[in-house]
């Protein structure tokens, strides 16, 4: 299956130092549905920048249209928390 990874940058810089509960809120459900990913064997990595400039989600998808409809469905995308920008890629080396 076929790999992608999405970048997440939120909306607003302050988001950082000063979230609001609506982010936060919309953030503990973007965590909660990369869970899901994961137990579902979807997700292979995901995770936030130390310097606060993106989060990074890499995943399995069976196409273009299955990527994209799976990253839309991110809370933090619906919620309007976070742009995404989507891109295939291929897993060359992993580590054990």
């Amino acid at each position: 299956m076929p790999e992608y990874n999405y970048l997440i940058h939120p909306y607003r810089h302050e988001f950082f130092d000063n979230p609001t509960p609506d982010e936060t809120s919309a953030m503990q459900a973007h965590f909660e549905y990369l869970q899901q990913a994961l137990k579902e064997g979807i997700l292979v990595l995901a995770g936030p920048c130390l310097d606060e400039t993106f989060g990074l989600v890499v995943f399995h998808a069976e196409d273009d249209a299955a990527a994209n409809a799976f990253m839309l469905n991110d809370p933090s995308i619906r919620a309007g928390v976070m742009m995404a920008e989507l891109h295939p890629m291929r897993i060359s080396l992993l580590a054990k």
